[in-house]
């Protein structure tokens, strides 16, 4: 047999030399420790900027999206160390100013602003990269922090931020509950001069787990988590241990990839609160769900039924990171599934990917119908987004033949050792190549 030609969509050639290589099916058995939450680390990071002396981080994730962070603190002025898998922070601010290479390697180094502007009383930063889902406008942190006494100036695609009389407590109304807009206005009141009311504030638990940190470095926050949220301005904070949350995205992660491949996987330190806006589709897809203190057992049927309705929403609906995991699901299972995108506009990337594979996906402005089949087909595919590019490797599970999935640079965003911790299950499943430059 000659070689085998593959024809990999939209590469550049940096992208061919970093892939995730699946040879499925293959069901998934066995335990896997779930990581700590990218999604509260990095706001987590960004708080240590306002807090004096030594902060250190248990359960810190190893992402690249992490790894961004950290040089946004090395440049700021702090020293930063891995311990294993605690990070400790020594802050030592020198400069309230982020080059723009940093900024646009990730979305979440906008919630640096209301820390820095709280710290320095100015600061100065382009607008954030990150990946392409859609226009996600800042204009509700530019807002928040108009509201709170900082005087913003936009040219060239960069902040130019003061708070000449100190950041003033207020009354703030969120057109939408933004995860990062809460976060931002939680950083820049909480060294206040009075009180700050967030109304329709975000209530992901990230934000419980920011103002448990923030708390325990001296703050006065009240009702994290809930739609109203209270910030009593302190003078000083003072860094201190904290546990990272577990991540419940990479937790939903590894319940579809046992969910495609019909198997039965425990997650070990998984906090199973977090999770219960999710379990529904695995339920409809007949999958057995059971919660063990801080583990989770989900065992899955030989074949997968369909999902039903998929409608994203601000926590506590269903998120929207969960939604190319499910659809993953509903590619395989018996009958339509319906999903209704209602946060980013262009969240369905990862349905190109699906039908590479084989699945049956119609996409018409922000509903996508699945109409499950019962075989896909391995094949090359390419990630366009963290999220979507999880999805794809979920997908390749279950798939007949060889899946290659690249754009890895995406996945490892927010994954630690996605393959790996796959492999361990029993799927044949590896990582090859150098990361993108």
């Amino acid at each position: 047999m000659g070689p085998r030609l593959i024809v990999w969509p939209m590469l550049t050639l940096g992208e061919v030399f970093s892939m995730i290589v699946i040879d499925g099916p293959a069901a998934l058995d066995g335990e896997l420790k779930v990581q700590g939450a990218k999604n509260s680390t990095l706001p987590l990071l960004a708080a240590t900027v306002l807090c004096k002396g030594q902060t250190v981080l248990h359960n810190c994730p190893h992402l690249s999206d992490v790894d961004t962070a950290v040089r946004i603190l090395e440049h700021l002025g702090s020293r930063c160390q891995w311990q294993g898998d605690s990070l400790v922070v020594e802050n030592a601010m020198t400069c309230c100013q982020i080059p723009p290479d940093l900024m646009r390697e990730m979305r979440s180094s906008i919630v640096f602003l209301g820390a820095i502007v709280s710290r320095c009383g100015e600061a100065e930063l382009c607008f954030p990269g990150g990946c392409e889902l859609g226009p996600r406008p800042i204009d509700l942190h530019i807002g928040a922090l108009r509201k709170l006494g900082v005087e913003i100036e936009e040219s060239g695609g960069c902040l130019h931020c003061r708070a000449p009389q100190g950041i003033q407590g207020t009354y703030i109304s969120l057109s939408f509950p933004s995860v990062g807009a809460t976060e931002n206005v939680m950083l820049a009141a909480v060294c206040s001069q009075g009180t700050t009311v967030v109304a329709n504030a975000a209530r992901e638990p990230e934000i419980a787990d920011l103002a448990a940190y923030l708390n325990r470095c001296g703050a006065r926050i009240y009702g994290a988590g809930e739609g109203c949220l209270i910030i009593d301005g302190v003078q000083e904070l003072y860094g201190c241990e904290h546990t990272v949350m577990p991540d419940r995205i990479a937790t939903v992660t590894y319940m579809a990839a046992a969910a495609v491949t019909g198997g039965n996987v425990t997650l070990r330190d998984v906090d199973n609160t977090h999770i219960l806006p999710m379990l529904a589709p695995f339920e409809q897809a007949g999958c057995s769900v059971r919660q063990l203190g801080r583990a989770l057992n989900i065992m899955a049927p030989p074949r997968l039924d369909a999902v039903r309705h998929i409608r994203t929403m601000p926590y506590p609906g269903f998120p929207t990171d969960a939604q190319p995991l499910v659809m993953s699901m509903a590619a395989v299972g018996r009958g339509t599934s319906i999903f209704v995108e209602t946060i980013f506009e262009n969240r369905y990337k990862h349905a190109e990917g699906l039908q590479r594979l084989g699945a049956n996906i119609k996409v018409e402005g922000k509903v996508a119908i699945v109409e499950g089949v019962e075989q896909l087909r391995g094949a090359p595919v390419m990630s366009h987004d963290l999220r979507g590019g999880a999805a794809l490797v979920v997908a390749g599970l279950c798939a007949k033949g060889r899946t290659e999935v690249g754009g890895v640079e995406y996945i490892r965003r927010g994954y630690e050792n996605l393959a790996g911790n796959l492999a361990s299950l029993g799927a044949r499943i590896r990582e090859v190549g150098e990361p993108t430059p």
